[in-house]
């Protein structure tokens, strides 16, 4: 039937056969990608409407608005992105929505990039349709974080790798080293994209040529020039972002059986959906799968060693060290896998399921923006987020309002629940400061003399207990201060939702106090006392 249809096309499919002859002149690959990024970007912005965005995302731009080589949480890439995003396009929700879908967009162009090294045609597109049917694309990638970032950065180095590899050449040895130190500062989770290189090079029967020539030396000598302003600013601020990195190794054996059990099976989960279209595409073809894999081209075998590489190397570590091991955290490198199914087939795939296969990923988006979108508003503004984020929009109109009646001044600094400052900086129209430094972020400390001379302000929800009690920490030396509660209440295309209460603690400035909001993110207590 497939054949018969290639050769003998319904109407209705012509359209999209005219689309595939497009491939290799250019145009379809692009015109794929941008109607994903388009349409999954409107699914975020009804999806969300009346809901504020994730605190992840409220946090890259937070860390973002002041560049730094480094931050004290997250290697610095993902606020390297939101700045230069802001800086261009508006400060708004649907403006990082797009950036965040952007981002998914530039990891999928990356992915057809590696795709091209081993097949041409439909193939192509088969990849990433398969592809936009796992969550990394869409739900994982609109948390725009240290994560998602790595979306687009492990294609890109992979690719990278692949051409310097083939070909030795100086130049792509330097963007092999370039790429992989951006992956880094993205998140040192890549430290096993990097070692899963090394590990390739070594099992692949060129390894040799390769190591005997420049190329790998040029790689290391260049990655490591990239990384070294983030590595001076490890040196000489205590290596802060390593310490919370090994934050999550504190398990034991048992534990971190149970963390690569669920990793694996989270990873399955996750290219279930496109497992299960692959197999309708190939069918009976799939006992070939054994010979295709025995006869695999040079080039796929160096992938495969990738793919496995970023899968067993975290796996061991985590058994080693007893390291927390999430699935999300990998699922920036499923496309390996599919790269390695889709091209390494030694038959020809009819265009006739990448037809239904584009069908089938357009149906998705459709149900999914115009049936699963609203709902899902519908639905939030009723029963809300466990982080509040119904109420950002409200709680940070609310708390300027009031600070300005009190002050007559825009509101400079804040803190308090890191959720809720996060979104006042974001959607105040002062834009205060996050006036609790990063490496102070979960120690409840005291603000400095100067910070409340210069005026300042901090939000809890009501019955966030440690916030709560650090409120009352604060009051007791704050001095000159105000304590308010107010009702915040979700919205949704007038159509009123949830309430929830908001402590707010306002400090005005005082009179011969200081006026920098730039230094009042440098000025807070490294108590770690704890309020009772």
């Amino acid at each position: 039937m497939a054949e018969r249809s290639d050769r003998t096309p319904s109407r209705w499919r012509r359209p999209l056969l005219r689309w595939l002859d497009g491939v290799e002149a250019g145009w379809a690959v692009p015109l794929l990608i941008a109607c994903f990024v388009a349409v999954w970007t409107l699914y975020l912005v009804i999806a969300y409407a009346g809901g504020g965005l994730h605190p992840d995302t409220l946090e890259a731009w937070t860390l973002g608005r002041n560049f730094a080589w480094g931050y004290h949480k997250h290697p610095p890439l993902m606020g390297w992105i939101a700045a230069s995003w802001t800086s261009v396009f508006p400060l708004n929700d649907w403006s990082l929505q797009a950036m965040a879908m952007v981002n998914a967009g530039l990891a999928l162009f990356f992915v057809d990039l590696v795709t091209r090294q081993f097949v041409t045609g439909h193939k192509r597109v088969l990849v990433l349709l398969l592809l936009m049917l796992t969550p990394a694309y869409q739900f994982h990638a609109q948390r725009f974080n240290a994560n998602s970032v790595l979306l687009a950065t492990w294609p890109l180095a992979t690719w990278c790798f692949l051409r310097a590899f083939e070909t030795r050449s100086v130049l792509w040895a330097i963007a092999v080293g370039c790429t992989t130190a951006l992956a880094m500062v993205g998140k040192y989770y890549s430290v096993f994209l990097v070692a899963s290189f090394a590990f390739a090079a070594l099992a692949h029967p060129a390894r040799r040529a390769y190591f005997t020539s420049a190329s790998p030396w040029i790689s290391v000598v260049t990655g490591l020039a990239v990384l070294s302003p983030h590595m001076s600013w490890l040196a000489t601020t205590g290596a802060s972002t390593f310490t919370y990195a090994l934050a999550h190794a504190n398990g034991n054996t048992f534990s971190s059986l149970g963390e690569v059990k669920n990793f694996l099976l989270g990873l399955v989960a996750a290219i279930s959906v496109a497992a299960l279209i692959w197999v309708l595409i190939a069918g009976r073809r799939l006992k070939q799968f054994p010979a295709d894999f025995v006869a695999m081209s040079l080039g796929l075998r160096l992938l495969f060693y990738v793919a496995i590489g970023t899968i067993a190397l975290p796996v061991l570590t985590s058994l080693a060290m007893g390291t927390d091991l999430p699935s999300l955290w990998a699922l920036q490198g499923l496309f390996l896998f599919v790269v390695l199914v889709v091209c390494g087939t030694s038959y020809s795939i009819e265009r006739f399921y990448t037809v239904n296969a584009a069908v089938v990923v357009a149906g998705v988006a459709l149900v999914a923006v115009l049936i699963v979108a609203p709902i899902h508003a519908v639905y939030r503004n009723s029963h809300g987020y466990e982080e509040g984020r119904n109420f950002y929009v409200q709680a940070a109109g609310e708390l300027t309002r009031q600070w300005r009646e009190l002050t007559g001044e825009p509101l400079g600094a804040v803190s308090g629940d890191d959720s809720l400052a996060f979104a006042t900086a974001f959607y105040s129209p002062d834009h205060p400061d996050y006036a609790r430094p990063f490496e102070h972020q979960y120690n409840w400390g005291l603000p400095r003399r100067t910070t409340l001379d210069r005026g300042w302000a901090a939000l809890c929800f009501d019955g966030q207990d440690s916030c709560g009690r650090w409120m009352e920490f604060v009051s007791s030396r704050a001095g000159n201060y105000v304590r308010r509660e107010f009702t915040v209440q979700a919205s949704l295309w007038g159509r009123q939702g949830l309430t929830r209460n908001v402590v707010v603690l306002m400090v005005p400035p005082r009179a011969n106090g200081g006026t920098s909001p730039e230094s009042a993110a440098d000025d807070f207590s490294a108590s770690k006392r704890s309020p009772q």
